[in-house]
């Protein structure tokens, strides 16, 4: 899918898998293969937050756009979202020790330079997925469930594994344990494209879940910055979309974007997990179907960066597989 060109040589290649799904949840296409089974990681907080909408807990926490679109945020640790996480885990009458994810530096730059300055510590609400753990501690204080919101047997895990089976259209065969702490079930390149169909095509329909994926994505769209941060690919790519998408990362090189005005989905897996090969491969994709423009600043940064030296000197590129997409 993805080569790493100095010189005359691709001196690096990276292969993987994609599927576009349409409304019905059928192919309408691929490479590699749609079968493969994988782990969504990070891709998949979208359905990990279908509950927390779904159950009625969102609203009866008042949960505002922003808030939706941290459940579902892979973010950097910036001020803004330590901030709004601080704020909703007081809303709900929680604090930052009740968060099972992990303690995590900040990736925003200046507030992680700083934290080296000033000897501070990693913190829980600094984790790029303490969003979705504000999300569960919500869910279990609605459901009046155990702190243990991580536990696969937890009323959250349950309705999470429950749905994500509901949208993806197959029986999850396991799980692994995310960076989060959470898990994170497994489904086929197929199954993915078609829950993300699903969210992709939910304005379409009425029932509780598909106005819940509705809301998801709609938040997602509405704050980017909440969804990732600056200079992110997500944020950057679904700002200079043409028409409304929401795209979310996943570690070891996975990718999503539903396409709401089209009712389509997209997973996408690079094999090695290189994610210098997602954005490149994402950023083709979104190409491929019309949805960004190749010329524009921030997906080229993306779809053709190149590589320099120390010197400052452009070395080669990060390009698409000539005849791939």
């Amino acid at each position: 899918m993805v080569e790493v060109v100095r010189g005359p040589l691709a001196e690096s290649r990276h292969s993987g898998h994609a599927v576009i799904c349409d409304a019905s949840g059928e192919i309408m296409d691929c490479w590699g293969n749609p079968e493969e089974v994988i782990l969504p990681r990070s891709s998949a907080k979208m359905l990990q937050a279908l509950p927390l909408v779904a159950s009625g807990a969102a609203d009866a926490a008042s949960l505002s756009t922003e808030r939706l679109a941290l459940a579902c945020a892979s973010h950097q640790g910036a001020p803004l979202h330590n901030q709004a996480v601080a704020a909703w885990l007081a809303d709900i009458g929680r604090s930052e020790s009740d968060l099972i994810c992990g303690p995590e530096p900040s990736r925003d730059k200046d507030l992680r330079l700083s934290m080296i300055r000033d000897r501070e510590d990693p913190r829980r609400i600094m984790n790029n997925c303490s969003g979705k753990h504000t999300g569960f501690l919500t869910l279990t204080k609605h459901l009046r469930a155990g702190p243990d919101y991580c536990c696969p047997d937890h009323a959250v895990q349950r309705a999470i594994r429950s749905v994500f089976e509901e949208v993806t259209g197959e029986t999850s065969p396991g799980y692994g344990i995310d960076g989060c702490s959470a898990p994170n079930f497994a489904t086929t390149m197929h199954g993915m494209a078609r829950a993300m169909a699903f969210f992709g095509s939910a304005e379409t329909r009425g029932d509780v879940l598909s106005k819940s994926a509705t809301r998801l994505t709609q938040a997602m769209i509405a704050h980017p910055a909440h969804v990732a941060g600056e200079g992110r690919a997500c944020t950057l790519l679904m700002r200079a979309a043409k028409e409304p998408v929401a795209i979310k990362t996943g570690a070891e090189g996975y990718f999503i974007a539903i396409l709401p005005e089209r009712g389509q989905g997209v997973s996408l897996k690079i094999a090695d997990g290189a994610t210098r090969a997602s954005d490149c491969a994402i950023a083709a994709l979104l190409v491929r179907l019309g949805v960004v423009d190749a010329e524009h600043p921030d997906v080229k940064r993306f779809l053709n960066p190149a590589i320099h030296n120390f010197a400052g000197t452009v070395t080669g590129e990060i390009r698409p597989k000539v005849g791939v997409f």
